[in-house]
């Protein structure tokens, strides 16, 4: 893919997050986290950023956006999911020297995970913002509405 293009499955993802936001946000337990304030993030596996921050508060959306780019950025050097990646170290599973993440900069949260396009492309994906769980459905959901997006699970 051209680097000075953006990446339109990537732009239709991040606008699928933002369709779904309001019914996540209609729980108030969701909305009581941040006030609204999530922040999306997509890395490639060359390094190409995209993101966006929703809501209007900048102190809180400097908050989400920090979160998902520790979650994402964990993905890409890991291609495992948030969350899942730390269960597999501390149940002795896995060890996570040889990715040079070590115990105090794990994320530990849900809301970061690996995805693929139909080209190959490897993705990290990453929300943060409202309740773990949600952080990585609202990924799920968008994902399955971006043709040729799919999100790699991995026991």
């Amino acid at each position: 893919m051209d680097q000075t293009k953006s990446n339109p499955q990537i732009e239709d993802f991040i606008a699928a997050v933002e369709r779904l936001l309001p019914e996540f946000l209609a729980d108030p337990i969701d909305l009581l986290i941040t006030g609204g304030n999530v922040s999306v993030m997509v890395i490639e596996e060359n390094g190409r950023f995209y993101g966006r921050m929703f809501g209007s508060d900048r102190l809180k959306q400097r908050g989400t956006s920090h979160t998902a780019w520790q979650k994402s950025t964990q993905v890409l050097i890991t291609n495992i999911a948030t969350r899942r990646f730390e269960e597999l170290v501390y149940s002795k599973q896995l060890d996570p020297s040889p990715f040079g993440l070590m115990d105090p900069d794990f994320v530990g949260w849900p809301g970061g995970l690996p995805a693929t396009l139909a080209d190959g492309t490897k993705l990290a994906l990453a929300v943060s913002g409202m309740r773990g769980f949600n952080d990585a459905e609202i990924l799920r959901r968008a994902a399955a509405q971006v043709p040729g997006m799919k999100i790699v699970d991995k026991p």
